[in-house]
């Protein structure tokens, strides 16, 4: 199986801008999580699908944050860092609740459409 951050860096490079890549893939999870939260897609199985494609994508920022090649300044590493704790914590209590909310997809949705706004206005600038 592939390392995701190196899946991630060689998509980057494929597409000639990361930043449009990562907002694409934000909104494309943030999606399939407002898809659950709006009832378009039922069932505890395809719930947890689109949480753990969410979580999954944050794991491949958090790796990509602590590499070494990562030329971002501290302050925004350590707060984006902190960001993907919260959602792959969030993410777990979720997944593993006993019964399904919907309503508690808002806030990972919330998040992943700014940081995708964030992300193209930076790379229009």
């Amino acid at each position: 199986m592939a390392n995701p951050a190196h899946t991630y860096a060689k998509n980057a490079q494929e597409t000639g801008n990361a930043r449009e890549l990562e907002a694409q893939l934000l909104m494309r999870a943030a999606s399939k999580l407002q898809a659950v939260k709006d009832g378009e897609v039922t069932g505890n199985l395809n719930i947890i699908s689109a949480v753990r494609y969410n979580r999954r994508l944050w794991l491949v920022f958090a790796d990509a944050l602590a590499s070494a090649e990562n030329q971002l300044p501290p302050e925004i590493k350590k707060n984006v860092t902190s960001l993907a704790m919260f959602v792959l914590n969030r993410s777990r209590m979720i997944e593993t609740a006993t019964e399904p909310n919907p309503e508690r997809l808002g806030v990972l949705i919330n998040i992943n459409r700014e940081i995708a706004a964030g992300l193209r206005a930076n790379a229009a600038a």
